[in-house]
């Protein structure tokens, strides 16, 4: 499989996990310049195939366009690139299970191995704090940067009221973070409801999570699932 391919196939893959939506995105930072990245065009994930993956600056704004319309909320992964130069893929995601930690008190927190990431640190994006009034989405590099200067280090941030990003240092780890990070909000609300109020929930402790994230690439995960989409591709094509 190629660049191209792999990045068409992730977007397949978070569309059939629910974790993006109609209007989610994913981006890879280029092999061959790291001051420019690929992502989709305007489009719905599912619906997303090599045609309409674009090339686009560190500016956030494309290579050559060529009659098609850029996400508007590419400033996302343009400003997250140039604060985090070893940050290969950046997906934002509306993550159904995740963005009730983001407008409430309740912090995300690890609660299983495949998420020990979460124990890094999630912080949470206020909008409000870069731009009152907004429609909430990240339409500039102003909005862009405050994100990405919110997420700093982290292997993820959350958007008050709206969804997450998430990065990675290869397309594999960007993925399965964002899948784990969906399955870890989902079994930490089920532990908050089984423990009642006030009840005690044991989540892994930092010693765990530096012992799980030296080792999480994501691999194997990604190989299984990039495997089953690559065919179900290739069944749609000879159909």
């Amino acid at each position: 499989m190629n660049f191209y391919q792999d990045l068409v196939i992730a977007y397949r893959i978070l569309a059939e996990y629910g974790i993006i939506d109609a209007y989610g995105h994913i981006s890879v930072r280029s092999p061959t310049n790291p001051e420019r990245f690929w992502m989709a065009r305007s489009i719905a994930p599912e619906l997303v195939t090599e045609a309409d993956l674009m090339e686009l600056d560190m500016n956030s704004e494309p290579v050559a366009a060529a009659g098609r319309s850029p996400v508007n909320e590419r400033f996302i992964h343009g400003e997250v690139y140039k604060l985090r130069p070893e940050v290969m893929a950046v997906v934002h995601n509306h993550s159904p299970s995740v963005i009730p930690f983001s407008c409430t008190c309740t912090s995300l927190q690890p609660i299983f191995h495949m998420s020990a990431f979460i124990g890094l640190g999630i912080p949470n994006w206020e909008i409000r704090e870069a731009k009152k009034g907004s429609d909430m989405l990240v339409r500039d590099a102003y909005l862009g940067e405050s994100l990405a200067r919110k997420l700093g280090s982290h292997p993820a941030a959350l958007m008050r009221g709206h969804g997450a990003v998430v990065v990675g240092e290869s397309l594999a780890v960007a993925i399965g973070r964002s899948v784990y990070l969906e399955q870890n909000a989902r079994m930490q609300f089920q532990a908050e409801l089984l423990a009642g109020a006030g009840g005690a929930i044991t989540f892994m402790d930092e010693a765990e999570v530096a012992a799980n994230v030296v080792w999480q690439d994501y691999g194997r995960f990604w190989n299984l699932v990039r495997n089953k989409m690559q065919k179900k591709l290739d069944a749609e094509k000879s159909a």
